[in-house]
């Protein structure tokens, strides 16, 4: 695994005197987990029924992530 110091720095948090640096490892982890929490606790108070959510994670998937070349689909 790679030394702190070879890893790319995201963003610095300042904090009074104190300098934080935080990676893109640790940003994109941090992502995760608060969306992770967000999706559980919306589930929890049903807002949506994790089917939807499925069916919605779906629609963006085909929406955003296609191979090049391949022309988006109207709906």
């Amino acid at each position: 695994m790679a030394q702190k110091d070879d890893k790319k720095i995201a963003l610095k948090i300042v904090i009074g005197d104190k300098v934080k640096e935080v990676t893109f490892e640790e940003l994109c982890l941090s992502n995760n987990l608060a969306q992770e929490a967000l999706v559980r606790l919306l589930l929890k108070k049903k807002f949506f029924k994790s089917e939807e959510l499925l069916k919605e994670m779906e629609q963006v998937r085909k929406e955003r992530y296609r191979s090049s070349g391949e022309k988006p689909k109207k709906e």
